[in-house]
Parts: C-alpha cells; structure tokens; sequence
C-alpha cells in the first residue's frame, strides 16, 4: 500500500503514476499508464475507514463500469489496498465546466445547451441501466477542446466524500449549490434530482451563480433548497424553458432525462462539428484528431499486426466477408425470389436516367427497426467516439460487404490492435453458444460465448431482422473483444431507441455495385455450368447484395457477394484473367471442396479519404478437384462481369 503516492509509483503492478493533474475532495488526481493495454488512465485514490466504506465505493465503480456511452467517462478498474483504494478510470483532456466558467466567465446558452444535450443523454443511459448518478456538478462535467462533453464520477462522491451538510432533517450528502430540493429534505436520490442537478449546473453556466443565488454560508443554499425558492434566469434565451423544466421544485412535475434530452436539444442542439464526432462520421479519437495511418494487412483469422515500417505502405484486411471463421457465423439472407428492383437506387437500363433517381424514399420505419435495406447505414450504429475509451478510434466506412461498417482501435503506437464490426441480416441466425439473452425495451440482444479472439453479440430488431456486432482483437495486447462488443451494442440500441436505423446520406455512386440485385446476374442457362445448382434454388442476402443458387442436396452453390476492400493483389490469391479484367482465384478458402474468384469492378476513395477497391467475389462449392471447381469460378465470374457491364453502362 502506497502511504503517500508519488510519480513511478505502480498500482497494482500495472498502472504506473505519471503525474498529478488535479484535486478533489477525495485527493490528488493522477496521470498513469497501464501497462498491460499501454493507455493513459486516470487514477483516484480514496481512504477509506472501513469495510463498509470499501464494499460502497466498490458497488458504486462496478455500477459505473457497465455504463457505456460516448458522454459518459468509463471506469475501468477497482483496486482494494485496505485502506487505500484506487479507482482506474478513462482519462479525458478536458476542463471542467467550472473551470471553464470561472477561467472564462458565463457561457452562452447556445455552448450551454450543447454540454446540458450531452449531459441528459448519458443521464438517459444512465437512468436506463438503473444507475443514479448522484452528484452531477459543475465539477464534474467534463469538456473536451472539441466541445464534447462527459459525465464522470457516477455515484463515487455519493459513496464517499460529497460535501456533507447537517440540516434539521439530518444528513445531507451534495453541493447544496446544485442540490434538488428533495435531497435538502433529507429524501435519497433518485433519477429526478439527477436531472434538477443538472438544470442547476447549466444555470450557473449561463447565470454565473446557482438558481438559489449568491449566500456566504452553505446553510443559506440549503434553506433556499428546502424553501423551493428558484431565482429566474436573465441570461437563458432559448435555455429558458428547459431550464425552468429542468429546475421545476416538485420532482413529480420534472421531466426524466430523455425528456430533458429533448427538450434542451430542441432549443440549442450541438454544432454540427460535436454532432459528427458523436454520430461518428469518421473524425476518430474525441479528445484530439489524429493523422490517418497507414492500414495493416491481415489474412483471413489471422489476428497478428503487421508492424508498421514506415515509408513502405502498409495495408490490412480482415477476413473475406464469404470466410467467417473467426467467428464461426452462418448468415443466411432470405428475401423475395424475384426481387429485381433496386429499391430507392436504379441503374440507367432501369429507371435512372442522367444520374437522378425518382423512386420515392421508403416510408418512415418505426424504431428499433432496419428498415429499408439499401438505406440503412450500418455506420449510424457505431461510435468511434463511443469506443474512444479504448484507445484511438477510426471509422472504417467501406470495407467488406456493402451492410458492414468497422471501427478501428488503435493503441498508443498507432497500430491497430482491436476492431469492432456492425453487420445488418435480413433474417436472423440459430446461434450456437448462446450464454444469454435479455430484453432492453423493444429489442432483444443476444450474448454468444467468446470464441478466441472474437466476441459476438446480436441485436434482433422489431421488423424481424437482425445487427450483428463483433467484437475482434487484433493483437495479444488489446482491449477484451467482449468489452468492446458490448460498448458498441449498447450503442445500437441506444440509436434504436430513437427511431430506426440510420439511413445513408447519400444514393451509391452511378457505377457502383451496390445499385445492382445481385441474383440478377446469373440466369437458368448460365447455371448449368454446374449441374444440379437450380435457379430457382436462390437466396438473397441483405439488400440484395449478395445471392447464392444451390443444389437440392446441398451438395453444390455457386455465389456471388459484393465486396469492398483496400485493394485486392497477389495475397487474395493466383492472378487470373476474367473477361479482360486482372482477377484473383483461390481454392479452399471458404471451406473445403470450394473456390473463389475475386474481381475488381471500380477504384475510388471513401469518405474517410482511403483508396477503396469495389469488388464482387464469386465461390463454386462443389464435391470437384480445385482445378475444375477454379476453372468453373473463372467461368462464372466471367459472365458475371459481362452482366455487370450491360446493368451498368459506361461502368
């Protein structure tokens, strides 16, 4: 046990004390480096006088370990030294909301508005999992340089070391600054006065001082609180009805978290700059933008990282969308047999004429649904700042199938070292494994054991589908796969509370593949290649994007799935000519008895500015040697390519 900690100190002989950055009631605040996942940390070190105290500190840090929000500082470890124990938390670069009202004066209700959005959506979450926060505070609102802010110490003051005032009612633990009369009166805390504590701190961040004005002594505040007594805002503009909600005296009357969210987000939402760091348009890490890395290389389940060697270009892939080993997943996609349209997007022999489309959107889905497939946006499930807690974090838009979306994790070297993947089902799986299921609202999210280095959860929405979300580590030094699983599935229903999955900003590029129904691209003739494959033995996977035609016996399929990755060279397997155009052949990789034809269709760069190879991959199964199974492949893929080109002139 450290009697006085000091710089080079290790916790648990692994989080080494860099340096102090700030004071609280409970002590020194310190910098240090775990050593194990090579990421700063923030470590609070409480004294604790007994057993008691320790279990209550203890309960409160696992209460806030299982909340995972992007406006939520995450709590990662609970160190019990007797006497001494230490709290392992996210670090942030940030300032308080005190700090920056008492170092830079009032805020504008526009900058006040967007902290308090942010605050009451990780009260939401928090409230949601049954967790009360307890002492939300000026001190303990936490804004980045980019404006994003964070809620921290989750019922840790509460436990411990809140200021503590002695009323005729008894014991009062909280700033009598911001306490909600309820609390003055001696109730406990509850979800309400979480949200009265909150009013209380934006008004001192617009006003300058609390909503019970200026006292010399702390029993004035206390009085004024059990009194009722509100002093009206001055400075508020469009802040002044929430915050007259928020501060309402009678909690019955105050509205709960996600009304609060509401009602504060309709009067002074975030900039647009913090709504795309927190709705995840690729800006990566929150607490400060990162140049893009060079992209590491993989192999099909192979979860060892390339070093990186700069000035040489390094590239990654992760497993091909049609080999899901890792994960031991079957997707199967159903929809309609004779699907052909292309839902909002059609190609020019279809209906879309000099580049404009005239189908009418989709009628609004309900939430928690998919909703129409082509729309949907695997990557307005995902948080890369949600997931910031675990290192540096990037948005990877498009690799794999055209329904995925990844998030790269990063450790402090740059490399990196986990991913999580969102993919979208039209029908839902017969999981194996399954370690438990359990309902949040409408949907139902589903825990399958760990497999390796991969976690999979599944989320089964309310029109039958299903997300499912894969937590992978890359490295022997990197985050739990499980961890992150759960950080980002809870991030999916908390988007699907909301309404229905988010849908794309924009229609695919004219030539892309994604505006083709891939089971139009092998007809009855064509299939004969391989005899016993029925054309009218089809499947169609998820906005028709992919589509597999098989035997009756199961024995033989031939299929084809449309792909993206960072470029597809000797590594995706021999060079082979289809139809004029450098392909490559492998055998086996899927699963035995099987070959598959990878085909570049199109180059460009994503969003996030990446070079980005469109492809289509096509795989024969079939009880044959490699040699007639590839050459059968080649063969296939050839018409394929020849399909393409009549579906997509000029591509």
């Amino acid at each position: 046990m450290l009697v006085t900690p000091e710089a080079g100190d290790r916790i648990a002989d692994r989080y080494l004390l860099r340096e102090p950055i700030g004071r609280g009631g409970m002590g020194v605040v310190w910098l240090a480096w775990d050593e194990r996942l090579e990421r700063r940390v923030a470590v609070k070190c409480a004294r604790l006088d007994d057993d008691r105290a320790t279990r209550r500190l203890m309960g409160e840090a696992r209460n806030a370990g299982r909340l995972h929000h992007p406006n939520i500082v995450g709590v990662f470890d609970f160190v019990d030294e007797g006497a001494t124990c230490w709290i392992i938390m996210e670090y942030v670069p940030s300032r308080s909301l005190a700090q920056i009202v008492t170092e830079s004066g009032p805020l504008s209700p526009e900058a006040a508005g967007s902290i308090g959005c942010q605050i009451a959506a990780a009260l939401a979450k928090s409230h949601n999992e049954g967790v009360v926060h307890g002492d939300v505070t000026p001190e303990n609102i936490l804004v980045t340089d980019e404006g994003i802010a964070r809620l921290t110490d989750f019922g840790i003051s509460r436990a411990l070391w809140s200021d503590v005032t002695h009323s005729t009612t008894g014991i009062v633990r909280g700033k009598p600054r911001y306490l909600a009369p309820e609390l003055a009166k001696g109730q406990p805390a509850g979800e309400k006065s979480d949200v009265f504590s909150l009013g209380a701190s934006l008004f001192a961040a617009v006003e300058g001082r609390s909503p019970y004005g200026e006292a010399e002594h702390l029993m004035a505040y206390l009085a004024r609180a059990v009194e009722g007594h509100i002093e009206p805002a001055h400075r508020a503009g469009p802040l002044d009805e929430p915050l007259t909600a928020l501060l309402e005296v009678e909690p019955r009357r105050r509205p709960d978290a996600a009304r609060a969210h509401q009602l504060l987000t309709r009067a002074a939402p975030p900039p647009p700059h913090v709504q795309e760091q927190l709705h995840d348009s690729g800006s990566g890490d929150l607490s400060s933008r990162t140049l893009r890395l060079p992209r590491l290389l993989r192999r099909p389940g192979d979860f060892t990282p390339f070093m990186l060697q700069p000035p040489r270009p390094v590239r990654r892939r992760r497993h091909h969308p049609l080999a899901i080993a890792a994960v031991a997943l079957v997707a199967v996609g159903a929809i309609t047999a004779g699907l052909v349209l292309l839902g909002p997007w059609a190609s020019d022999d279809e209906g879309d004429k000099g580049g404009r489309t005239d189908a009418k959107p989709p009628a609004a889905a309900r939430a928690g649904a998919i909703g129409d497939e082509r729309t949907a946006d695997p990557c307005g499930l995902l948080g890369a700042a949600s997931l910031s807690r675990f290192g540096g974090t990037e948005l990877d838009p498009d690799y794999g199938e055209i329904d995925r979306c990844d998030v790269l994790v990063r450790n402090n070297s740059g490399d990196d070292n986990a991913d999580v993947e969102v993919n979208l089902d039209s029908d839902r799986d017969d999981f194996d494994d399954v370690l438990s299921t359990r309902l949040v609202g409408s949907l139902t999210v589903v825990t399958l054991k760990r497999d390796g280095n991969a976690c999979v959860r599944a989320v089964l929405t309310t029109d039958g589908k299903q997300i499912r979300v894969i937590g992978k580590q890359l490295n022997k030094v990197a985050p739990d796969p499980c961890q992150l699983a759960d950080a980002a599935s809870d991030r999916v229903v908390g988007v699907l509370a909301e309404g229905p999955v988010p849908r794309r900003s924009s229609p695919p590029a004219k030539n892309s593949l994604a505006r083709l129904d891939a089971c139009t691209l092998l007809d009855a003739t064509e299939l004969k290649r391989l005899p016993g494959v029925e054309a009218d033995n089809r499947d169609g996977g998820f906005g028709s994007w992919s589509c597999d035609w098989s035997s009756d016996d199961g024995e033989r399929a031939v299929e084809i799935q449309f792909s993206r990755d960072n470029s597809l060279d000797a590594d995706d397997g021999k060079p082979v000519n289809v139809a004029g155009t450098k392909s490559y052949v492998i055998a086996d990789e899927a699963e035995d008895d099987s070959c598959t034809v990878r085909t570049p269709h199109r180059t460009y760069r994503n969003s996030a500015g990446d070079p980005t190879t469109e492809h289509f991959q096509l795989t024969v199964y079939a009880p044959q040697s490699s040699g007639q199974l590839c050459d059968s492949a080649t063969e296939f893929a050839a018409v394929v390519v020849r399909n393409i080109a009549k579906r997509l002139p000029g591509a």
